[in-house]
């Protein structure tokens, strides 16, 4: 027999197939995706502070506190630093502490992540001076980076193998809601002042005192059962399937079947930073690596300057903000449209048509000044966007096995963070020497790579148990 820590007491084991199987037989109900839903927005201010940086900046400017060109900080606009700190941050919150999901459990690593992102959010609100807006920045990117790795191993293992795609679609449909929210208050807020205080500074406080109040309903989630049963705690997997399936309504509920052969206890399964460099998974990490180094530039070259971008096809401060709201509701749409049919491809394919999208509408926005067809192209490369988002996130953390699932997930995507931090600089010089028509340019060649990158070398995952694949 198991035994499963000090003082517990001695449990059936449980193996890896019977608990995918009871994964797997959990029905689509509202139970589960309420669950989905309440996971999914610890991920929505992760993309609002994400996209904080092209909206924000143009107060902070306004206030004299960020300076635009070499009168910036470090040589070079504001601007850039501020979003090459917030991605320096996540890069090493990702790289650095994201394998502690994988030690500690997905539940813990996520609240503690969320709170440690509404603490320094909050404390960035009410610096005055560059420097220290910067820092705190780069302080609330580092809780970022480990939260949304964390969500992405929490979603996959707990979601039945045949809607893997359809809930993380469905899950970013809610967290893309954060994008237009964000550029409609900072269109409202940030060319006001209220109370003593900037539009700007009310942007920042409303994401990080929203997501405290989110922390505080959210610790009544479950733990993950694929983590749990990593962990020799077979009880624990017993007691938060039985909660699961109670939530998603199962009304017929029985333990698991008893090995038919028990072995030697052997300890939990540990994984170290070499494993994801093993014959096995060499070949899916540097894939990965180069997926998400060149992915970021186009998701968030686009998406972080696209104020920007459009303030240099002539528009105004106040209607490029405006505009960009219009653009940005492609995302929550996109990824809610795309949930209907998120299941009935390939990721692998999902990932590569969504970039040839972005390569079409990205040539065509170069090609624009008339506000309506701005929009218009905008729309579709950010509906692309997210199409692009979703399924890559299912992707890469479906190919690594649950015990460096998070290690690995966080290396990889570690690297679409160190990615934007030279990205950032690069983009605003372009913008800066060839324009928009410059940035597009870099945008699609991006595009290019991530698709023959995924094409070429990704496996299929498609209904496939986390098991097997």
């Amino acid at each position: 027999m198991f035994v499963s820590g000090a003082g517990s007491a001695i449990q059936k084991p449980i193996r890896e197939d019977d608990l995918a199987a009871r994964i797997d037989a959990l029905p689509a109900s509202a139970g589960l995706w309420r669950f989905i839903v309440l996971l999914s927005l610890g991920g929505f201010f992760e993309l609002y502070d994400l996209f904080q940086t092209g909206y924000i900046s143009s107060g902070l400017i306004a206030e004299g506190i960020f300076h635009t060109g070499s009168q910036g900080v470090f040589g070079v606009a504001d601007q850039a630093a501020f979003a090459s700190a917030t991605f320096l941050g996540l890069f090493l919150g990702a790289s650095l502490l994201s394998p502690y999901a994988d030690r500690i459990g997905r539940r813990v690593t996520f609240m503690y992540a969320l709170l440690w992102y509404g603490i320094f959010s909050l404390g960035m609100a009410f610096q005055h001076q560059a420097e220290w807006v910067i820092f705190m920045r780069f302080l609330v990117g580092v809780g970022l980076g480990v939260e949304l790795v964390t969500i992405d191993t929490y979603l996959t293992e707990w979601v039945p193998s045949h809607l893997r795609t359809r809930a993380f679609a469905f899950a970013f449909s809610i967290q893309f809601l954060s994008v237009p929210a964000v550029a409609l208050m900072s269109w409202w807020l940030v060319p006001q002042t209220f109370f003593g205080l900037s539009g700007w500074r009310y942007v920042v406080i409303i994401g990080a005192v929203a997501s405290l109040i989110i922390w505080l309903v959210r610790k009544g989630l479950p733990e993950s059962p694929r983590w749990l049963l990593q962990q020799k705690r077979f009880q624990d997997v017993r007691n938060v399937m039985q909660a699961m399936e109670l939530r998603c309504g199962v009304v017929e509920r029985s333990d698991f079947p008893q090995p038919v052969e028990q072995g030697i206890e052997t300890p939990p399964q540990k994984g170290k930073f070499k494993d994801i460099w093993s014959a096995q998974y060499r070949g899916r990490t540097v894939m990965l690596v180069v997926m998400n180094f060149f992915q970021s530039i186009g998701f968030f070259g686009f998406g972080n300057w696209l104020p920007a971008l459009l303030s240099g096809k002539g528009a105004s401060v106040t209607h490029s903000l405006l505009y960009a709201f219009f653009i940005t509701l492609a995302y929550p749409l996109g990824a809610l449209i795309c949930s209907r049919y998120a299941d009935r491809m390939e990721n692998k394919w999902q990932i590569v048509f969504s970039c040839l999208t972005t390569v079409v509408f990205g040539s065509l926005f170069a090609l624009q000044s008339n506000p309506v067809w701005l929009i218009f192209c905008g729309f579709f490369i950010t509906w692309s966007n997210a199409w692009l988002t979703y399924s890559y996130h299912s992707y890469q953390s479906e190919i690594f096995p649950t015990y460096i699932r998070a290690r690995a997930v966080g290396f990889c995507y570690s690297f679409s963070r160190l990615s934007t931090v030279f990205s950032s600089i690069m983009i605003g010089l372009i913008l800066q020497y060839s324009g928009s028509i410059g940035v597009i340019a870099f945008i699609v060649v991006s595009m290019l790579i991530v698709m023959l990158t995924i094409g070429i070398f990704g496996p299929k995952t498609r209904g496939i148990d986390l098991e097997n694949i």
